[in-house]
C-alpha cells in the first residue's frame, strides 16, 4: 500500500512538473514570437522610412507637370525680346514689319496658314516664342488662321480701341509682336469658346509629330444628323 501511494505521489508530481514546463514553454514561446514580431514590425517600419521610402504611406500625387514646350514658352516670355524699330526693319520683310510691328492686318484667306491643319508648333515670326499648337487650330471659315487656346504664358491681351471699336488685341508676350485678336462667345464646338485670329505672317510654323489634332465634337442637333452628310 505504501508502494502505492509513492507511485502515485510520483506520478502527481510528474504530471504538475510536466503542466509546469509546458506553462513554461509555452509562455517563452509567446514571448519569443511577439519579440520576433515587434522586430519585423520596427524592421519594416525603418524599411518604409528608408531614403527609398521616406514616408509609411504613398506621397501625394504633384501636379502635372507643364510640357517642355511650355516651359520653354514661358522661359522665353520672361526674356523680353526688345529691338528698335530699325533693328526690326533689318530682320522682319516690309509685309511682317507692317503687320507684326505696326499692328497691320493681312486679306481675310490670303494668309499662309489659314487652311493649314498639319501637326506642328506655330511660333512668332519676330522673336521665335512657340504660341500656338496644332491641337488647338480649329476650322471657322473667318479667312484668317483660328485656335481657340494658345500655349500657357505665351499670348499677352490688351484692349484694343482702334476704328471706333473695342476688341481684345493679342501680342507675343516675349516680344510685344501684333498677333491678332481673340473674340468670345461665338459658339464655335470648342472647350474654350474663344477665337483667336491670327495673322499667318505673324506666324512660323514648325512641324512636330505628336502635337495633335484637334477633332471637333460631332453634330448632335437634328438638323446637324439629317443634313449633316451633305
Amino acid at each position: 500500500e505504501a508502494g502505492d501511494r509513492r507511485k502515485a505521489q510520483s506520478a502527481a508530481r510528474a504530471d504538475y512538473e510536466q503542466g509546469h514546463l509546458t506553462r513554461l514553454i509555452t509562455a517563452d514561446t509567446v514571448s519569443a514570437l511577439r519579440s520576433q514580431r515587434g522586430y519585423k514590425s520596427a524592421a519594416n517600419a525603418s524599411k518604409l522610412r528608408s531614403p527609398l521610402h521616406p514616408h509609411p504611406h504613398p506621397a501625394p500625387r504633384s501636379p502635372l507637370r507643364l510640357t517642355s514646350l511650355q516651359h520653354h514658352a514661358r522661359s522665353m516670355a520672361t526674356s523680353k525680346v526688345e529691338k528698335t524699330e530699325d533693328e526690326w526693319r533689318a530682320i522682319l520683310s516690309p509685309e511682317q514689319f507692317r503687320i507684326i510691328r505696326q499692328k497691320g492686318t493681312e486679306m481675310a484667306g490670303s494668309g499662309e496658314y489659314d487652311k493649314h491643319y498639319d501637326e506642328g508648333v506655330y511660333d512668332c515670326a519676330g522673336c521665335g516664342t512657340p504660341l500656338y499648337k496644332s491641337a488647338t487650330k480649329f476650322k471657322s471659315g473667318c479667312g484668317w488662321p483660328a485656335f481657340f487656346d494658345a500655349i500657357p504664358g505665351a499670348v499677352t491681351r490688351h484692349v484694343d480701341k482702334s476704328w471706333g471699336m473695342e476688341r481684345i488685341e493679342i501680342v507675343c508676350t516675349a516680344c510685344g509682336g501684333h498677333l491678332g485678336h481673340v473674340f468670345k462667345g461665338e459658339k464655335f464646338p470648342t472647350p474654350t469658346d474663344e477665337r483667336h485670329c491670327v495673322n499667318s505672317v505673324s506666324l512660323k510654323f514648325n512641324p512636330q509629330e505628336g502635337a495633335g489634332k484637334f477633332e471637333p465634337p460631332p453634330r448632335t442637333g437634328f438638323f446637324s444628323r439629317l443634313f449633316g452628310s451633305l
